[in-house]
């Protein structure tokens, strides 16, 4: 069986271990293993991200494709009353994410989920997400069709997305199924950050 980061059950070793990263002003150590995206660092393009979002609403936000949780447990660390729904396929990542919770006192703000979890009504303020570029463009938009449309009326969805990986095609792309208005917000080191805000009622 082949591993990746978006298998429902990785094949690797699950052999945890821990990696101080920089998450929301602070330096914390946080449980990683094989198996997950980006197991041993904080990656580039989420760098690229946290640093082009503004803050997490007073409200729900969807970490998509959460991994072991930077971009939740960013939001939970920058305000403490907001409600996360992390949602990922890989069950090793959510497990991850809910002891990095634990670790970090942020239980109360985060939940990790696999997709089907989630209830089919919720909707959000807020969609943060490196999404996993690498599943194939048929099936990175059937993963975008079936959350973009959850963001409430004027929310907004951040992504970051590789250039040489169709950043600009997929802008393209989501401004054709009339969501909202897009716009590029930020670029660097190879990626660009995309902003979908969510047309009025």
């Amino acid at each position: 069986m082949t591993d990746h980061y978006f298998s429902a059950e990785p094949a690797s070793a699950d052999e945890r271990r821990l990696i101080r990263v920089a998450l929301a002003g602070r330096e914390v150590d946080l449980e990683t293993a094989a198996g997950v995206f980006s197991p041993g660092h904080l990656d580039l393009g989420t760098q690229v991200l946290l640093r082009h979002l503004p803050p997490p609403p007073d409200g729900r936000l969807l970490d998509l494709g959460c991994g072991w949780g930077p971009l939740a447990l960013t939001a939970a660390l920058q305000r403490p009353g907001v409600k996360v729904t992390a949602v990922d396929v890989n069950r090793r990542a959510l497990d991850l994410l809910a002891r990095n919770a634990a670790r970090l006192g942020a239980t109360a703000s985060i939940e990790a989920r696999e997709p089907d979890e989630v209830p089919a009504k919720r909707r959000f303020d807020a969609i943060w997400s490196n999404p996993p570029i690498r599943i194939g463009k048929p099936q990175l938009h059937a993963l975008l069709t079936a959350w973009l449309p959850r963001l409430k009326p004027e929310g907004e969805a951040h992504l970051v997305v590789q250039k040489n990986l169709g950043a600009d095609s997929l802008a393209g792309w989501i401004a054709d199924q009339g969501w909202g208005d897009i716009e590029k917000v930020g670029s660097a080191k190879g990626f660009r950050v995309l902003k979908v805000t969510r047309a009025a009622e």
